[in-house]
């Protein structure tokens, strides 16, 4: 495993960039009016980091046998194949990886994951992520898809690529791209996408997506539910009900996870329930996501429901998971 001694041990300053068009998009690049500028534009915010906040929230270094390679669950694994972003969100959880000068994945460290993946026969799935790895050319990305399942065949892979790029770039998006996606995947792509507000569901995003659904590839989309951003339920039923009639299916809703800096950006659990409560009067199941959190330290997800959430004890929630054990989760309020 990756020792997490190789983490820093203050948080990394995340880049301050973004593409013209995602920029275009705000109203006013005050990041208190605007919920497009409050996810690109840095604010003194991220320098408040609380003691339960981490540099790797996730614990991902501790389940990384191979640079690169993120192996949690037992029958998938995330590859993180590009540290660039065309824009760097500013809630960004990995923000010990993104922008830190890590580059592509390398060709010895893609030969070592496609080895390690071929060897677990468990593995069938694999979440390609980043950064984002849409900042990669078609070339490169098609060939880390052809190494890894050159790796396991004859068994075929289930792979979803995980990428703002609709988002933030959407002229990123080709039907040229959608082929070589679907001819190599051999028909098994998925790619999962990060929309926040409805603002950003333009006709330039809904080209993007047709692109990839026209050509076979589902698209799914994980939601961050942020404070000054989305978190009101007019704003929710607006973003789910129109990333459906886009033809995207709302996937995830995700409660905020506890990276270093970002705390301007959580709501608490209670608000989230209250939110998902009132969108189920207001939307139809298939525009439903499923609200969730990344459990600090590595311990999975969580389904946030009224049944999971257990109250609030010595200044933390208590969630329990599927297997009845509960776990804790820092009540902010």
């Amino acid at each position: 495993m990756v020792s997490r001694d190789l983490l820093p041990e203050n948080p990394p300053h995340l880049p301050v960039g973004s593409s013209r068009y995602y920029l275009s998009l705000a109203a006013s690049l005050d990041p208190a009016r605007d919920p497009i500028a409050a996810q690109t534009v840095r604010t003194d915010a991220e320098d408040v980091v609380l003691p339960h906040e981490s540099v790797d929230p996730l614990a991902e270094a501790r389940f990384m046998p191979v640079p690169r390679l993120i192996h949690r669950y037992p029958n998938r694994v995330l590859l993180l194949a590009c540290e660039r972003c065309a824009t760097y969100c500013r809630h960004c959880f990995r923000r010990h990886f993104t922008g830190q000068s890590g580059g592509q994945i390398k060709s010895e460290d893609l030969a070592r994951v496609a080895s390690y993946v071929g060897k677990h026969l468990e593995i069938d799935e694999v979440l390609i992520s980043g950064g984002d790895p849409l900042m990669l050319d078609d070339e490169r990305l098609v060939s880390i898809l052809d190494a890894i399942q050159a790796a396991v065949d004859p068994r075929a892979l289930l792979f979803r690529i995980a990428t703002r790029m609709p988002v933030v770039m959407p002229k990123r998006i080709t039907v040229t791209l959608a082929k070589r996606l679907r001819e190599h995947g051999k028909g098994r792509v998925w790619v999962v996408t990060q929309v926040n507000h409805p603002r950003e569901m333009t006709p330039a995003f809904a080209q993007a997506i047709a692109c990839f659904v026209d050509q076979g590839i589902p698209v799914l989309n994980q939601a961050v539910l942020l404070r000054g951003v989305n978190n009101d339920v007019d704003v929710l039923a607006e973003l789910f009900g129109g990333l459906l009639r886009a033809r995207v299916k709302p996937y995830y809703l995700f409660q905020g996870d506890l990276a270093a800096g970002t705390s301007h950006f959580r709501t608490t659990i209670d608000e989230g329930l209250d939110l998902m409560d009132a969108l189920r009067d207001r939307l139809s199941g298939m525009a439903m996501p499923t609200y969730a959190v990344d459990l600090p330290d590595g311990g999975g997800k969580i389904v946030l429901t009224r049944a999971t959430v257990q109250g609030i004890r010595d200044g933390s929630y208590l969630l329990l998971d599927r297997a009845g054990q509960q776990h804790r989760y820092p009540y902010e309020g």
